[in-house]
This record gives C-alpha cells, sequence and structure tokens, in this order.
C-alpha cells in the first residue's frame, strides 16, 4: 500500500471554520486536509472559537471532508493526527506544584468548558504536563535516548503495519472500526473488570471506551506483546485525565 506524503500545520487561534476544514464559493482544502497523513497542531486549544472546533468532530471520525453545493460536492482527504496543547487554566497554574492559581471558583471549569465532550471524547491521550523542577533540569540522570524509543515505536508501527496487511487504507491501530476492534482488542476477564469500573467512575462514553481499546493496543504493541494485559489498559484509562470529574474541581 502507497501512502502520500506526510505534512504537518498549524493555525493560529483565529483561524476560521472554511480555512480549517475547507470549503468556499470555490471549494479549496482547509489546513486538517493539508495536514493529511501528517500532524495538525492546535496551540492554545481552548483560545480557539468553539464553533471552528467543533466541525472538525466528522472529520476525525470519518477521516474525509465532503464540501456539498448546489451542482457539485468535493471530497477532500483528512487522516491527520490532531496534536493539541493548553494550559490548565486562564492563569495557567492550576495544580501547580509551587505556584497558587489565582483564578476565581468556577473559572476553571469554564476554561475547560469551551472544548466540548464530544470532541474531547475523540483525542485519545490527555496527558498531563507538570513543570520540571531545577533539581530535574540539573540532574546528570541518564533517561532512555530518543533513538531508543524511535526504535521501539517503528516497530510497533512495523506490527501494526503487518496486522492490516491486504486491508485498504488501514495500516494503524487509530483507523479500526469498532467491529474490527472487537476481533483484535481482546481482553481478559480481569482486564474487562478494570474497564467496567473506569467507565463508571469516570462515566466514559462508548467512544471512550473504544478509544481506551485502541490505545491499549498500540502500548502492548511498544511493549512487543501480542496480548493486551491488564497493566496495558491501566495505563491507556490513566491518559483519560480530563475525563476525572475532579480535575478541576
Amino acid at each position: 500500500m502507497t501512502q502520500q506524503a506526510s505534512s504537518s500545520t498549524t493555525p493560529y487561534y483565529t483561524v476560521s471554520d472554511v480555512a480549517l476544514v475547507g470549503g468556499g464559493s470555490n471549494p479549496h482544502p482547509g489546513e486538517i486536509s493539508l495536514a493529511h497523513n501528517g500532524v495538525l497542531f492546535l496551540d492554545e486549544l481552548p483560545e480557539f472559537k468553539r464553533t471552528v472546533l467543533e466541525v472538525m468532530r466528522q472529520p476525525m471520525e470519518e477521516r474525509m471532508v465532503t464540501i456539498s453545493r448546489s451542482k457539485f460536492s468535493v471530497t477532500y482527504p483528512a487522516s491527520f493526527m490532531l496534536v493539541a496543547s493548553m494550559n490548565p487554566c486562564p492563569c495557567g497554574f492550576y495544580n501547580h506544584p509551587d505556584k497558587e492559581c489565582v483564578c476565581a471558583p468556577g473559572v476553571v471549569q469554564k476554561y475547560l468548558n469551551k472544548i466540548s465532550g464530544p470532541l474531547m471524547d475523540r483525542i485519545d491521550l490527555h496527558v498531563e504536563v507538570t513543570p520540571v523542577s531545577f533539581d530535574e533540569l540539573s540532574s546528570r540522570k541518564k533517561f532512555e535516548r530518543s533513538e531508543n524509543i524511535r526504535e521501539r515505536v517503528v516497530k510497533a508501527r512495523e506490527i501494526q503495519l503487518k496486522r492490516f496487511e491486504g486491508k485498504n487504507n488501514l495500516y494503524c491501530n487509530a483507523q479500526m472500526e469498532p467491529q474490527l476492534v472487537q476481533e483484535i482488542c481482546t481482553i481478559t476477564d480481569a482486564g474487562k473488570t478494570l474497564l467496567s469500573r473506569a467507565m463508571q467512575k469516570l462515566n466514559l462514553s462508548a467512544r471512550a471506551y473504544d478509544r481506551i481499546i485502541k490505545v491499549s493496543r498500540t502500548i502492548a504493541d511498544l511493549a512487543a506483546s501480542p496480548d493486551i494485559k491488564t497493566e496495558h489498559l491501566a495505563e491507556a484509562i490513566q491518559f483519560r485525565s480530563l475525563d476525572r470529574e475532579d480535575w478541576a474541581a
């Protein structure tokens, strides 16, 4: 299978619906199609207009954009990886280990509510990045080298390419349809119990459940494990930090 060349785009938060998704009187591709097979990076996610963010929901599911006019319709590819960043609150210090958040009561939740639940459901990983202390910055402790991480990622992608060999336009776990997820991503009884408790405690949607299963399959691939183990599921659940009701309480 031949893949198109990948690219990346970083639109500013003042971008319009049409510029992001595509369209206009003479239809043209938007930023998400320009990022096809690449990365779409949205910095300061809550600063984007909510209407702009909401129009991404369908393309994120279908991996294509269809623009219809009275006499014709145009379809653009939009299989992109969405990477977004945001501050935890307007002042930037919510959950900071050393500095106190000065936001008024309810402001943090209002800030997070700029991003709808359905959109958050479509984002696989919610990773909270904590400040790095001076001791960590100045430490001479050796960490895993980027080259080693890259090698592990390449091997995991090779596993997925082999898994989906012969399946048209399917080459990674994220692209699996629900039926294929059930077929490929089998979990143990212990894993089902863990996932059931997480679903109830975090009040997760069916879409979030689907994302957790896919992420756990990828974590297993990175560990070169043929099976999804309980620890893989636990790690995938931990990546849903913004689903925790107490995160911005």
